[in-house]
């Protein structure tokens, strides 16, 4: 049976992400005032965040956000090293973050429990309400994207990033690059719903497998989005920063391979913009989601913003075109083979 793009789980679910981030910022305040107040009265020694999937590529983006606003020191534990290894981590003075869409896998819970035992404050990030996750934590702030139906998670990711942005913000206390324009975000994420990201669909609509590469932030979104070229369309796709694309990837780039780049307007970008011109002198099929102008590259439109909040709009316009994309390939973006929206790994 052939459906239509706009009648997916996926699409409606995605589409409400500014109806979602409006959900949380108008509740959890005293969450958010009573984790400030611990952390400012008693600073952690490093941050220590705890996820899989779709919630560790938000994960990413704390680690960015901490340490680059915060300068709080940020480490990705595994959670295997809790529920299998069962190895002793001195978590002495931390933050432990755990984010999860269901607040029900065993090995996250598991990993707070331990977390707590050892000394850490335990912070959960969760969308679902009354979950096993909430119960542990010493503070939970609720996601509010409401129900996620669609196995592709979409609404609950941004809403971790901006969960996460809103933590910083409040903890900073001062003035910020995203502290004006936060309660913006809504507004700018329906913004970047509506742009037209049709020339990757058609870019890629025959492909079999790309890069997808972002620097800082923009690395939590390439590693949301490779993800998401798997599950939903079928495509191998593979994250990269790009500080890392010519330690080896490069030597594909002259293949015809195709190079989607997450850009950002922050320092990073002057990098980021000496390699689209490497790339695009050695051949390569660059797709670019920049302000900016990208040469020969195939460019996509985005939200004009602060360069903090533009991953989470750039990954919005993502999957909107995505949900296209792997449609338009006969797939359906709601049931991808062999996956199932809560996996419970021990």
């Amino acid at each position: 049976m052939t459906i239509s793009a706009e009648d997916t789980l996926m699409f409606r679910e995605a589409a409400s992400a500014g109806d979602a981030v409006a959900r949380q910022f108008a509740g959890g305040g005293d969450v958010v005032a009573a984790l400030v107040d611990s952390l400012a009265a008693r600073p952690p020694a490093m941050v220590v965040t705890c996820a899989r999937g779709s919630s560790d590529h938000a994960a990413t983006f704390a680690k960015y956000a901490f340490e680059r606003q915060l300068g709080w020191v940020t480490a990705s534990a595994a959670p295997s090293v809790s529920s299998i290894y069962q190895a002793p981590l001195r978590l002495e003075a931390s933050l432990f973050v755990a984010i999860s869409q269901s607040g029900k896998s065993p090995d996250l819970i598991e990993a707070v429990q331990r977390a707590s035992r050892q000394g850490a404050r335990t912070l959960a990030l969760v969308n679902a309400p009354d979950t096993p996750l909430e119960r542990i934590a010493d503070w939970t702030l609720p996601l509010a994207a409401g129900p996620e139906k669609s196995v592709a998670a979409t609404k609950s990711y941004i809403a971790s990033l901006a969960a996460i942005a809103r933590i910083v913000d409040a903890i900073e206390r001062s003035a910020s690059d995203i502290a004006p324009d936060l309660s913006a975000l809504p507004d700018l994420l329906r913004a970047a719903w509506r742009l037209d990201w049709s020339p990757m669909v058609q870019a890629l609509k025959d492909c079999r497998g790309l890069f997808v590469l972002g620097r800082g932030p923009g690395l939590a979104i390439a590693q949301e989005a490779a993800l998401k070229f798997k599950e939903t369309c079928g495509i191998h796709a593979e994250a990269f920063s790009t500080a890392e694309v010519r330690h080896g990837p490069m030597a594909l780039a002259a293949t015809g391979l195709p190079m989607l780049i997450f850009r950002q307007d922050d320092e990073s970008a002057a990098g980021v913009d000496d390699l689209i011109k490497e790339l695009l002198a050695i051949g390569a099929n660059l797709l670019v989601a920049s302000s900016g102008p990208c040469g020969g590259a195939i460019g996509l439109p985005v939200v004009e913003a602060p360069a903090a909040l533009q991953p989470l709009l750039q990954i919005q316009s993502f999957y909107a075109a995505i949900n296209n994309l792997a449609v338009l390939r006969g797939h359906d973006p709601d049931r991808p083979p062999l996956l199932r929206k809560v996996t419970e790994t021990v």
